[in-house]
């Protein structure tokens, strides 16, 4: 027996002792194309047994002093995002609160909706800035909990509900029934509403929109800072109800591109053609002249820290592409109306030709009848 582990002791030994050279001088290429450990790991090479061993994660720089660049830089960025995200744990970490805002109809009565507000006894009117118009604001009377229930009326058909469940916020809607203007459709103030989250924050002492949420000042009144996020939200739902406005609109005549393509002839008359014209002159009229998409109000003209939020939230919610890209739709919806209107004027004057053609020939016919009697 101990002859037969002499003979395989003496056979293994070489190939042993070659392998081990192998290993000992090309250490880190044996260990990143066989080894199971990945090669992120610091290692170090025992100088004396000449085998690998993991180091207590201290890195050695031992022959390439270049590798060690990578991963510095990669600690760097690794702090950098842990910054971030502990700021936005410590902003989540408060009280978040819902903004949502409806647009209900074309106007609201300001004067009458004050008075039905006063006898349901349920809200009380808010103090505004002077050169604040067109604006109702109320809070709640009853407080659930510690932060204020808080709407604001706009003239323009737009209401924006702080801090408002949303049974109530279903009847105040029910309520402002009384005093609309031209209402919406339920499905399109339903689809058109906005919705965004409010906290407050010590953070830079500074109200603010981050990333879509509104941070507000925990120190002072905050009245007029949420009258300039309402007005945002306001401007955004009413555009979204001109939006489907005009996508209504253009299934409308959408037969019509139809019919020219396929029949090449136009199946409305003039009083439909001359309908539909005012309906897109009067969407164009109060996109571009009766709103504020496209100027910012005279209110923010001397408050450059509310003009700076009243901008970067219509920027949020992408009111400027929006109303850029209704306009070319309404300008391509114009174009078209344009070329039903004159081949029906062409049509009309094609067919008045064609009478006074007849009438000429009748009058020739009558006069050689009376020239061979």
């Amino acid at each position: 027996m101990i002859s037969v582990q002499l003979r395989i002791a003496r056979f293994c030994m070489p190939a042993v002792r070659n392998v081990s050279r192998f290993v000992s001088a090309q250490p880190e290429h044996i260990l990143q194309k066989y080894s199971c450990i990945s090669s992120s790991l610091p290692l170090k090479l025992s100088p004396i047994i000449k085998c690998f061993s993991m180091s207590s994660f201290h890195h050695q720089n031992t022959t390439e002093p270049f590798k060690s660049k990578p991963s510095l830089a990669k600690k760097k960025s690794e702090r950098k995002r842990r910054t971030i995200i502990e700021d936005e744990q410590q902003v989540s970490s408060n009280p978040q609160w819902e903004v949502i805002a409806y647009s209900t109809a074309e106007e609201y009565d300001l004067k009458k909706l004050m008075q039905g507000l006063q006898q349901q006894a349920l809200y009380h009117p808010s103090s505004m800035s002077e050169d604040i118009h067109d604006v109702l604001h109320v809070s709640a009377r009853y407080q659930v909990d510690r932060e204020p229930r808080e709407i604001y009326f706009f003239r323009e058909g737009s209401v924006v509900f702080w801090n408002v469940s949303e049974l109530e916020r279903k009847n105040v809607l029910l309520f402002l029934k009384s005093f609309e203007d031209e209402s919406y459709d339920k499905d399109i103030v339903a689809e058109g509403n906005e919705k965004m989250v409010y906290a407050y924050t010590e953070v830079f002492n500074k109200t603010r929109l981050t990333n879509g949420r509104i941070l507000l000042n925990d120190e002072g009144s905050t009245d007029l800072e949420k009258y300039t996020f309402s007005n945002a939200l306001a401007l955004s739902v009413k555009l979204a109800t001109w939006e489907a406005s005009l996508d209504k609109y253009v299934d409308s005549i959408e037969f019509v591109v139809e019919d020219l393509k396929e029949v090449g002839r136009i199946q409305l008359s003039r009083s439909d053609v001359l309908k539909k014209q005012g309906e897109l002159f009067s969407l164009r009229h109060l996109i571009n002249l009766s709103s504020d998409l496209l100027d910012t109000p005279d209110f923010y003209w001397d408050r450059e820290n509310l003009e700076t939020l009243y901008h970067k939230t219509c920027n949020h919610l992408n009111i400027t592409k929006r109303t850029k890209v209704m306009n070319e739709k309404l300008n391509h919806c114009v174009e078209l109306v344009e070329l039903l209107s004159r081949q029906l004027t062409d049509a009309h004057h094609t067919r008045l030709e064609w009478m006074i053609i007849a009438l000429i020939t009748v009058e020739v016919g009558f006069e050689v009848v009376h020239l061979f009697h």
